[in-house]
């Protein structure tokens, strides 16, 4: 199943919703969207600095985690990123794959 790290900061409205429901509101609130989607949370904490909220969540394909996100960014209650987290095992896979690349400005095939 894919993984996605989440980063998030609250808004002022998001930072006052988490003020009357507390963490733990927002943890259950978390769940229910990521299960109801076929996903699971495998981390979740609370940060200070640019991030607010960090967790780790997994998907069973990306566009549920799309679709988490669009509507998640629509509420304006805060501002997010999802990285999309891959194995040791996947990227050995990926270096084993042949890709046909050119860098810009590079010397042409002739």
């Amino acid at each position: 199943m894919p993984k996605f790290l989440i980063q998030a900061s609250y808004t002022s409205e998001g930072t006052k919703g988490l003020l009357e429901e507390g963490a733990s509101g927002r943890r259950a609130a978390v769940e229910q969207v990521v299960t109801g989607l076929g996903g699971q949370v495998e981390a979740m904490y609370f940060a200070f600095g640019q991030d607010d909220v960090v967790l780790i969540v997994d998907f069973p394909d990306p566009v549920s985690m799309a679709a988490v996100s669009l509507t998640v960014k629509a509420s304006g209650a805060l501002h997010t990123r999802a990285t999309p987290l891959l194995t040791v095992d996947e990227i050995d896979e990926a270096t084993r794959r042949q890709v046909a690349f050119r860098a810009p400005g590079g010397p042409q095939d002739e």
